[in-house]
């Protein structure tokens, strides 16, 4: 097996900061009763702002620092969004409180082109949903978990190397010691390397079992089972904006993380979303619902096309303080087999992508699609329909053999018959004889004729021998 390790030491920054385009000062307070400084980002420690400082003494270093008060649930529900989101890597995932997430990840190293394909894919999706972190790989879940937590990204696959590098690592990594690291320190064990190399019956009677049991979890010498993430059926994402906005582009910053979450819960699923609701939450007034009925997909590109051309001809009533984000309706998407011509397939996924975004750019009830009908009346045999999800309806009869692309709105009479205006019949005639029973009866004999411009014409005698022209060939 093999493990890897997704840790987050700025977390409680992250769930307030990645719905910001732009780096502002920030930092996370405890909430405690004197507050200290939990988190802060890049532009607040080049502030002097560190974390472990007092909330006092950082405002005097930097009075306009924006100030967060850690919120531990949203804490936890980042987890679980990043672990809906690793659904794409593996399908063996634990979440470790309070800021990793495990990935089993050998059995699929093949399809995903090696580890080092995989590890970078998955740095760069992390950064991507706005929760970048250190990634740490290794044989068993422990080892992986103590080294992303010690800050080192490293990748460890043989078990030998894994016992080196744990060694070097401080025993204040080891959750069973946190109640006796100053006794630890006592002795002096600070790593553990040293805590290993002390008699085992004696750490066993001072420290307890569960000290020893932690290490040899790590180095594979007692099973260490994982509580196993079991993701929801559909997803449900959340992101609360560091300040109000009503500009489009710095709502599709938001919105593009959370659909990098939604496409990785879809490619873990093996689903295409054909339903999406984006709500935009107003301080004061209802939210903003935009909904979306697509082609099953899981492209992330398209989704934003779509919501960008929803988004610009949208009025909202109020400026946006937070985005959900919900995929009401899912359908399985298999995986694409290569195909030796696929171009065809690839036209119809872009002919359905180019008709949702013209939907949402003009409107659900502009665009329509010629729908084919079962009747034999030419007037009847067409017409107009509503796209449905983005989708033309299937057609409930075959295209007739011959017959012009362009109807007259109403038949034209001819000025005599065919030879008196100059027209020359090439083929027929197609007796049409129908509608009877709903009191629109045609009786007609159809030609295609030449006149002397050389346009090809579609026409007609009726039962009492007059001519009409009732279509052109292109």
């Amino acid at each position: 097996m093999l493990w890897t390790c997704l840790t987050f030491p700025d977390l409680p920054l992250a769930v307030f900061a990645r719905g910001a385009a732009h780096e502002t000062p920030a930092l996370v307070a405890s909430a405690s009763q004197r507050p200290d400084v939990v988190a802060v980002n890049d532009a607040a420690r080049k502030r002097g702002i560190v974390p472990g400082l007092s909330i006092a003494a950082a405002l005097a270093l930097d009075p306009s620092v924006k100030t967060h008060l850690r919120d531990e649930r949203a804490e936890a529900h980042a987890l679980k969004s990043i672990a809906l989101w690793a659904g794409r890597w593996s399908s063996t995932i634990s979440i470790e409180p309070p800021a990793s997430v495990l990935l089993e990840i050998a059995g699929g190293l093949n399809y995903f082109g090696g580890l080092d394909k995989l590890l970078g894919r998955i740095d760069v999706g992390l950064a991507a949903i706005g929760f970048p972190g250190i990634v740490a790989t290794a044989p068993t879940a422990g080892a992986a978990s103590l080294l992303a937590r010690s800050g080192q990204p490293v990748v460890v696959e043989e078990l030998p190397d894994c016992e080196r590098r744990l060694a070097a690592l401080p025993v204040a990594l080891l959750e069973n010691a946190q109640p006796m690291l100053d006794t630890l320190s006592g002795i002096g064990v600070r790593t553990l390397g040293e805590l290993i190399t002390l008699p085992r019956d004696g750490v066993a009677r001072r420290f307890g079992q569960s000290l020893l049991d932690e290490i040899d979890r790590a180095l594979e010498k007692q099973p260490d089972p994982r509580p196993p993430f079991v993701p929801p059926e559909r997803y449900h994402g959340q992101l609360e904006l560091p300040a109000p906005v009503d500009e489009v582009e710095a709502l599709l910053f938001g919105i593009k993380r959370l659909a990098g979450e939604l496409v990785g819960f879809l490619h873990g699923r093996g689903d295409g979303v054909t339903r999406l609701r984006c709500d935009l939450v107003h301080e004061d007034v209802a939210p903003t619902s935009i909904v979306l009925g697509l082609t099953a997909t899981r492209q992330i590109e398209h989704i934003m096309n779509v919501l960008r051309e929803r988004l610009v001809r949208e009025e909202l009533p109020d400026r946006v303080e937070a985005i959900r984000l919900i995929s009401e309706e899912m359908t399985p998407l298999g995986a694409k087999e290569s195909e030796l011509f696929p171009v065809a397939s690839r036209s119809s996924e872009a002919g359905a992508q180019l008709i949702e975004r013209l939907r949402a750019r003009l409107g659900e009830d502009v665009v329509h699609a010629l729908e084919h009908r079962a009747d034999h009346r030419p007037e009847l045999s067409s017409g107009q329909t509503v796209m449905i999800g983005g989708v033309a309806p299937a057609a409930n009869r075959k295209l007739p053999v011959i017959r012009p692309l362009w109807l007259l709105s109403s038949p034209r009479l001819l000025a005599g018959d065919p030879a008196a205006v100059e027209l020359k019949l090439l083929s027929g005639p197609e007796r049409i004889e129908t509608g009877w029973w709903d009191g629109f009866e045609i009786g007609r004999d159809y030609f295609v004729g030449r006149n002397a411009r050389g346009e090809t014409l579609w026409l007609y005698r009726e039962r009492n021998g007059e001519w009409f022209v009732h279509g052109i060939f292109a």
